[in-house]
């Protein structure tokens, strides 16, 4: 809509002045009707959606396994086809740990009903919607023995569940409620921040959609009347064009003065990257993360995947280890040692120079096999590869200096 159509829009026939001018209320209508709504998701947030797809996708993309004591993998075990094949008939492990993470960050709460067989076999795992989901607690009993029980109710069909606690994973953003039965969600938290975020973005959107035109007053001679309005804009629109807002031919005694707003002037630039920053901080996301990249570089990519995963993952990765040990593992299972484990290495894998540098380390120093160094590099095994190696010339303390000495007769070393 060019400047001439704007104006003409205010311009309604049931003013109600006897003069036939305009009163204050229109002016002000011209001048102060572009305030920022702050409607709309808060996915639609750059930053908040950067946040949640940064956590959803690091979480989806780490494979996990099922090992036991001795850090053995188990691939005979009824769930292990679940988490690391097909969740069930419509998502892979990956896309449901990423819906998982989602949920627990935007509702506060990820839920995934387990559907057994008859034979308490894992039949396969199930997202539930948190907004559907409801946790009514006995407020009878003893807070210490206080049960509790999820009501779902599922939109499609419109029927009702009752599921006990035992078939449903439930994981919980660190926030919890007030009985630490749910968490609460970060938006809940920063919902001021999130109102403003939206609106300084609809704001930069309305800019660039007028071309970055702000409102003008046109100044000519003649009677404020209504009569006279309408024929000065019929003039302006018919000099300037429907489409044109760049160059304007003005009739004598006219002038057009814009009434600018400058961004550098409200520092508007510093102050949305300033809350960009805290609303980051809020999900534990790093600067670079969001393309912000003034203080690091290419060098300390790895140390910023490292802090990235010791102070943001770390937590959220234990929370959902803990909950599949005790809800997709018997007592039996949990008292031989078995447990999930998510494998972080894709995450803390750095360059190719460290990678290889960090194998052969390992493998020097008899952490690594052969073929366990090749299977990290992607690489098949070897044959002879299923060996730990060390260094030949490396002797226990007590012996140190012992091939120096004098054989003696018969073989034995002498004094």
């Amino acid at each position: 809509m060019s400047i001439f159509n704007k104006i003409a829009s205010v311009i309604k026939p049931n003013i109600k002045n006897d003069s036939g001018g305009f009163t204050l209320s229109d002016i002000n209508s011209l001048f102060f009707n572009n305030q920022i709504g702050t409607d709309g998701p808060d996915i639609s947030e750059i930053t908040y959606f950067i946040c949640m797809k940064k956590l959803s996708e690091s979480l989806g993309k780490m494979p996990i396994a099922l090992k036991d004591s001795d850090k053995n993998r188990i691939t005979n075990h009824d769930t292990y086809k679940y988490l690391n094949i097909q969740t069930n008939s419509v998502l892979t492990p990956a896309q449901f740990f990423t819906a998982m993470e989602y949920c627990r960050n935007h509702y506060g709460n990820g839920y995934a009903y387990i559907n057994r067989n008859l034979d308490g076999s894992l039949e396969g795992l199930y997202i539930l919607d948190p907004r559907m989901v409801q946790i009514w607690i006995n407020n009878t009993s003893q807070f210490t023995q206080r049960q509790y029980y999820y009501f779902y109710t599922d939109s499609l069909s419109g029927q009702s569940y009752w599921f006990y606690p035992d078939d449903v994973i439930h994981v919980k953003s660190w926030k919890l409620g007030r009985n630490g039965f749910a968490g609460k969600s970060v938006r809940e938290i920063l919902a001021s921040y999130m109102q403003g975020n939206k609106a300084s973005q609809r704001f930069l959107n309305d800019l660039y959609q007028k071309g970055l035109t702000a409102n003008a007053v046109v100044k000519y001679t003649g009677d404020l009347d209504k009569k006279s309005m309408q024929n000065v804009i019929a003039q302006l629109t018919a000099l300037a064009g429907q489409r044109t807002d760049r160059i304007v031919p003005l009739p004598p005694n006219w002038d057009i003065v814009p009434l600018e707003l400058k961004l550098t002037d409200s520092q508007f630039y510093e102050l949305k990257k300033f809350s960009s920053l805290q609303v980051a901080a809020a999900f534990g996301i790093m600067p670079n993360h969001l393309n912000n990249y003034e203080k690091s570089s290419y060098a300390n990519s790895s140390m910023q995947n490292l802090t990235f995963y010791v102070d943001t993952l770390l937590y959220n990765i234990t929370l959902y280890e803990q909950e599949l040990n005790r809800k997709l593992l018997t007592t039996k299972e949990l008292q031989q040692g078995l447990s999930y484990e998510f494998n972080v290495s894709v995450i803390l894998r750095g360059d190719p120079a460290s990678q290889a540098d960090m194998l052969n380390k390992y493998v020097a120093g008899s952490v690594y096999t052969v073929n366990e160094a090749r299977r990290y590099a992607g690489m098949p095994p070897d044959k002879d590869g299923n060996v730990i190696i060390a260094n030949g010339s490396y002797v226990k303390l007590q012996d140190l200096g012992s091939a120096y000495k004098t054989p003696a007769k018969g073989g034995e070393s002498g004094k």
